[in-house]
């Protein structure tokens, strides 16, 4: 049983550490310094675990280098399993926001994996004078040169779970783009009746929208391969042992089955977030494109009498307090908002980025909190627009019709066979005194009423084909 509170020491002198706390002094200072508990590391599982791989690829590599003994390097190895697996993950109180770039996670999970292996062995916890979270489970490393290569390694993971729910949301679309292919509806440019169209040609621009912003976010990915594990302080890699750099970018590449590379410069690597803007600035690229598909879901949904009222909704809730029968597109909404937040986070990234001085950035746990959070958020959000929203989307086939057939737009159908002027005059026509396009051509005698039918059957028909 482990005592009700044990003392630990470090620089500033002694503190009192709860017994059952696997974690230690360090992370008790940082618990007081930065109290935003609501967003800890904890909070976060892919940085959790990426954090695990990295300690462990050091300590297998500092085994077989022979700077860690056997039994050490082993109990470090398997405390380390006990992280990346998220059985942990309560042992991570520290705010994910805090000064001393990111000082406090590494030494947070120095702490823990120190204790855990501790107990391992038969030790209590704290007995660092037999294994030491600094002497041994930060062999070698520098919290600047482990603390970037894990964001790496966690935005890579949290990435790749978002493109799963962006996958999903694709085949939804392209579900709708074929089930819609034959209804034609007039498009608009400026909000104003352009040119017929199918609302499945409308849908499939959706599923188009979102494989490219996946593509995008692949390409972005790539950058976050490079590392900079070795490098230690200032990228000099101070205090490693000349072939750790090497070992420890093979074993981590072996644990996570990532194709990484060590930076052909660890002084510049070392303090450039360059990655992290370009995954940001792609990541914002996808929420704007995702927002845009959310404004046109509600424009096209308005109504249900007094707006546009081409497509249905699957209905959430109800939409209001005081208005009775009131339904809001409430997913559409929800995921706007997290739009907001990602470009938002997105200039916090960029300012961080910039922010930083000489040989090393101080404000990547900013980094690190806007961009997970954006991602997890707008994963949240991709699902939600997918299950709630779009998969249960229905058109109003009759409506979109004849809207199409009156819209005075129709009269580009015409334009090539009555002339530019004539279609101008019809159009002015029919908007001032109410009539169709259709109608007037036929009373004005520019063709008969069969010619007139054929030429507009005829659009349809090539429109609901795509050609």
């Amino acid at each position: 049983m482990a005592s009700a509170i044990r003392r630990e020491h470090d620089l500033l002198g002694e503190r009192d550490v709860p017994g059952q706390a696997l974690w230690g002094i360090h992370t008790l200072r940082a618990i007081e310094n930065f109290p935003l508990r609501s967003e800890s590391v904890g909070s976060f599982p892919e940085l959790i675990r990426a954090i695990g791989l990295v300690k462990k690829a050091a300590a297998l590599s500092n085994m077989n280098l022979g700077l860690l003994p056997r039994e050490i390097g082993i109990a470090i190895a398997s405390a380390c399993d006990r992280v990346i697996s998220g059985e942990l993950d309560g042992q991570f109180p520290v705010s994910l926001i805090q000064g001393g770039a990111g000082t406090s996670t590494n030494m947070n999970a120095n702490e823990v994996i120190a204790n855990v292996a501790l107990e391992s062995l038969g030790h209590a916890r704290g007995t660092y004078h037999v294994l030491h979270p600094n002497e041994h489970v930060n062999l070698g490393q520098s919290t600047n040169d482990v603390y970037p290569t894990a964001l790496k390694l966690a935005a890579i993971m949290a990435t790749d779970s978002l493109l799963v729910a962006l996958q999903k949301l694709k085949k939804a679309f392209a579900g709708k783009a074929l089930e819609f292919d034959h209804i034609v509806k007039i498009g608009r440019t400026q909000l104003q009746d352009a040119v017929p169209m199918t609302l499945g040609q409308e849908f499939s621009t959706y599923e188009v929208m979102i494989k490219e912003d996946m593509a995008r976010l692949r390409e972005a990915m790539v950058h976050l391969h490079e590392i900079n594990l070795g490098a230690t302080a200032i990228g000099t890699g101070l205090n490693a042992h000349p072939r750790y750099a090497a070992l420890a970018r093979e074993s981590l590449e072996n644990l996570t089955g990532l194709p990484l590379t060590t930076a052909p410069n660890l002084v510049e690597a070392t303090q450039d977030c360059g990655s992290f803007v370009l995954l940001s600035g792609t990541l914002k690229r996808t929420a704007i494109k995702l927002s845009k598909i959310c404004n046109d879901l509600r424009l096209l949904s308005s109504g249900p009498r007094a707006g546009l009222a081409e497509i249905s909704l699957p209905p959430r809730q109800a939409g209001s307090s005081i208005m009775p029968g009131k339904v809001n597109p409430v997913i559409p909404e929800f995921v706007n908002q997290i739009a907001f937040e990602i470009i938002g986070n997105d200039m916090t990234i960029s300012m961080a980025a910039e922010a930083g001085q000489l040989q090393l950035n101080a404000f990547e746990p900013i980094i690190a909190s806007s961009l997970f959070r954006g991602i997890s958020h707008l994963k949240v959000a991709v699902e939600s627009l997918t299950e709630y929203c779009v998969s249960g989307i229905t058109a109003r086939e009759q409506h979109l019709r004849s809207l199409a057939e009156d819209s005075i737009g129709l009269i580009t159908v015409f334009s090539p066979i009555i002339g530019y002027a004539e279609a101008s005059a019809i159009a002015a026509e029919a908007q001032a005194s109410g009539g169709t396009v259709l109608d007037l051509i036929v009373t004005h005698g520019l063709l008969s009423a069969d010619e007139a039918h054929r030429v507009l059957a005829s659009c349809f028909l090539r429109t609901a084909a795509g050609t």
